[in-house]
């Protein structure tokens, strides 16, 4: 092992996920059934909230969404992008899979599994829909609970933070085109004023808000006082989450309960693009000699989505009742198992990819 990967490894001793990250899956699941019974019995309070829009904008859902992405963006430090040339290659192999393989092979799996397979058991009317919250999880990389996952593979912190932050960067100017690109070549109608806007209200105005508090308070009280603000914004990003997936499954109820397998349907292709990204950033970093302890958080945010921005997306674009916002709402459901077996995958084959990396090294000394 490396030195720079035993540094990491110490800082990682003895941290866990929280109660609620290591139970996720449960909590949405619980999510789901309230959802759905208060859909059930109070469908009259669900078509208010559905009518509280201005410019295709569901005012509730988007202060939930604030704060669920807020006190995610104020854990960012633009100033690690000075760490890029040290980490080069494990950055490149991470930019290539988030932004040039995962939202392209996602739309491929979602062509293949929804209108090809699957396309008999799902509802002929939410196909395109269904694509298209497919293709706008992908579009973009998580940027919260990649840290966990980096923390539980003993990855390099800095390297985490830096690829987190340049990818924040990049998703304020790419995201968009991205999507409108993805979506066009599935056959579907880009709504392109309220793709924009959706980009500002929930990528550059919560970044810009986010930084600009994270200053402040650094700035009063230094780390101890941005420690102190995460800390009481914690849970309430959690609440604002658990209550956009209840406002989420009270429309989509009614649906779920006619056609249960829905769900099971449209994790099939989430799945196989975390494996398939996961797979090849890790193959990758080892193929280019990166230690095992950049190697690891780099094929976990390579396969990871920001599905706090892709169910605030589809809800603007498509509604709260379409078949986009269901799709993004199986991603939250999935993120925490799978992603745990990717974590369990990296430690367990930890062996194996540094062996070729001292395999590799007589070749490369051979050479020169």
């Amino acid at each position: 092992m490396s030195a720079q990967c035993e540094v990491a490894a110490r800082k990682a001793a003895g941290q866990s996920m929280s109660l609620f990250e290591r139970y996720l899956s449960l909590w949405v699941a619980l999510c789901i059934l309230l959802g759905i019974g208060l859909g059930h019995l109070f469908p009259g309070v669900f078509e208010v909230i559905g009518g509280m829009e201005v410019a295709h904008v569901n005012l509730p859902v988007a202060v939930l969404i604030w704060l669920m992405i807020i006190p995610m963006l104020l854990k960012i430090d633009f100033g690690a992008l000075h760490e890029v040339r040290r980490h080069w290659r494990g950055i490149g192999v991470t930019l290539f899979i988030n932004w040039g393989v995962k939202p392209f092979s996602m739309a491929l799996f979602a062509a293949i599994f929804i209108y090809g397979l699957f396309a008999a058991w799902l509802p002929a009317d939410q196909l395109d829909s269904y694509v298209a919250g497919l293709i706008l999880l992908a579009a973009a990389p998580c940027t919260a609970m990649v840290f966990v996952w980096s923390r539980l593979t003993g990855g390099e912190p800095n390297f985490t933070l830096t690829q987190v932050a340049l990818n924040d960067v990049i998703m304020v100017f790419a995201f968009a085109p991205l999507v409108g690109l993805l979506l066009g070549m599935a056959a579907i109608v880009v709504p392109w004023d309220t793709l924009l806007l959706s980009v500002l209200l929930y990528i550059v105005v919560p970044v810009v808000l986010a930084q600009l508090w994270r200053r402040m308070l650094l700035a009063r009280g230094g780390e101890a006082a941005l420690d102190g603000a995460l800390k009481w914004l914690q849970p309430l990003s959690l609440f604002a989450l658990l209550a956009t997936l209840v406002l989420l499954f009270g429309f989509q109820g009614e649906q779920i309960i006619q056609q249960p397998l829905i769900i099971a349907l449209l994790a099939v292709p989430i799945l196989f693009q975390v494996y398939f990204n996961a797979g090849l950033a890790y193959w990758l970093s080892r193929r280019f000699g990166v230690a095992h302890c950049v190697a690891g958080p780099a094929a976990l945010i390579g396969a990871s989505n920001f599905f706090e921005l892709a169910v605030a997306a589809a809800i603007s674009l498509f509604g709260l009742q379409s078949g986009a916002a269901l799709a993004t709402v199986v991603g939250v459901l999935v993120e925490v198992p799978v992603m745990l077996s990717v974590v369990a995958i990296v430690n367990r084959s930890r062996g194996w990819y540094e062996r070729g990396l001292t395999a590799e090294q007589p070749r490369s000394q051979a050479k020169s």
